[in-house]
């Protein structure tokens, strides 16, 4: 039984101070109580001998309630590290009290009640008993000044002694049960804001990962649409194209002069280009594949280069590929990968004004191909960093902000990385890095330089 009650002593040391600052508010107002009954006592009920010591004494005792209550409005115990020093003091000022009123009969003795009760609201229980042999030996000694004259005398001391233990043992029992409840709801309470929090938490994360997945499925649908859709153009413009270029093919084997033989060449020449523009946008639509393949990055890069070419926002600006000589190939989702390569091409070209520029870069190190797509536009705004790859967050008037998010989902699913890496009012530059699919390859040499102009 011992164990569980040396617990609570433990806690009452530790959490001392902040038990004695909201028990300042009753053992201040138990202080001024008093005060208030003494002077009350002295001056219109007590006897006329020796009032002006007692109002010195009480004035003491006011001054010291004072202290303590300012110290109190400033959130801190007056003389907090020394209770067993209040605690004599407190048996000095209720033990002349006692002897300049009238001694083991005076009123005052019940000071020493309040006394025991306010230190056992502040202190721990080993401090409320030190303060009782102090009081004890207070009031003894009041009595020994006095005089033991009679049987009574004796009888007040001891009966007077016994009440101040009972009381010691009764405030100290109902305090530490009062503290001891107040810890555990405490406890109680910072638990269940812990699990609140946790919850929050949670709920949090659920939500994110919602609205990910609802981004990734508005993403998905999105480019299904536009394969529909492409395919569908694709179709309706390639039947009439084939007749237009078989009737030129059918005129150009006629006998004409030469000029028409070269104005149904250039015809024929633009019809082909159209055709290859459908077979570029035909093979764009078609349903994506998840197989993974081996593939060379240049190759994929160059194909999304291709398609960004028929973008309205292209004509202006150049694009300019550094790729690094040697580079090992890598294993991915061929598809998926371009349209992350595509997205990056059309923001850059986005970023930048007439006459921009825009650059590719690839090299391999630590077994890591690094592609890098820079721009020369603006930048983004600082504050918008830690956001870019964040669900629905768009710095353009008509974006989604979706691509960026689901960009880096797709290359994260690779083994690699999308990073910002680089942006000022010079530009910006983001960086693909992806796993190497065999050891080797050169890091840095560049040996193959091109630019496409719009």
């Amino acid at each position: 039984m011992s164990a569980p009650a040396t617990a609570p002593q433990d806690d009452f040391h530790r959490e001392q101070f902040s038990w004695q600052l909201p028990a300042e508010g009753i053992t201040i107002r138990i202080r001024w109580f008093g005060l208030c009954v003494g002077y009350v006592l002295v001056n219109l009920l007590g006897p006329v001998e020796n009032r002006v010591e007692l109002n010195a004494i009480l004035t003491l005792g006011a001054v010291y309630a004072l202290l303590d209550t300012i110290w109190s409005i400033r959130g801190q115990v007056f003389l907090r590290a020394a209770p067993l020093f209040i605690s004599l003091m407190e048996a000095v000022f209720i033990g002349l009290l006692c002897h300049f009123d009238r001694g083991l009969e005076s009123p005052f003795r019940f000071y020493y009640f309040l006394s025991l009760l306010v230190c056992a609201i502040r202190y721990a229980p080993s401090t409320t008993c030190m303060t009782f042999v102090l009081h004890a030996t207070s009031f003894a000694t009041l009595a020994l000044s006095h005089g033991l004259n009679s049987s009574g005398d004796l009888t007040a001391l001891v009966m007077m002694v016994i009440f101040m233990g009972w009381v010691t043992w009764a405030s100290t029992a109902l305090v530490t049960l009062l503290k001891t409840a107040s810890f555990k709801l405490s406890n109680l309470n910072t638990e269940l804001q812990n699990n609140q929090a946790d919850l929050e938490r949670r709920i949090a994360e659920r939500t994110r990962e919602l609205q990910e997945s609802q981004a990734l499925l508005v993403q998905q649908e999105k480019q299904a649409a536009f394969g529909l859709l492409a395919a569908g153009i694709a179709h309706e413009v390639g039947n009439p194209l084939a007749a237009i270029s078989s009737l030129v093919q059918m005129m150009n084997r006629r006998e004409l002069d030469d000029y028409m033989h070269e104005k149904l060449g250039l015809v024929d020449e633009q019809l082909r280009r159209i055709q290859r523009t459908l077979h570029e946008l035909v093979d764009f639509s078609r349903p994506a594949t998840n197989d993974v393949a081996v593939c060379d990055i240049h190759e994929v890069l160059d194909n999304a280069l291709n398609i960004a070419k028929y973008y309205k926002r292209k004509k202006g600006k150049t694009i300019v590929t550094t790729y690094a000589d040697g580079l090992s190939r890598v294993e991915i989702v061929r598809d998926r990968i371009l349209q992350v390569f595509l997205n990056l091409i059309l923001n850059a070209m986005d970023a930048t004004g007439e006459g921009g520029k825009i650059e590719i870069r690839t090299r391999q190190r630590n077994g890591m191909l690094e592609i890098a797509v820079s721009d020369d536009g603006v930048g983004i705004d600082p504050q918008f960093h830690s956001r870019l790859f964040q669900p629905y967050f768009t710095t353009k008037a008509t974006g989604t902000g979706l691509g960026l998010f689901v960009c880096r989902n797709i290359v994260q699913e690779s083994g690699g990385d999308l990073e910002l890496t680089e942006t000022s009012s010079a530009g910006t530059t983001f960086t693909v890095t992806l796993p190497a699919f065999a050891p080797g390859g050169t890091s840095d040499p560049v040996v193959t330089t091109t630019s496409q102009e719009g």
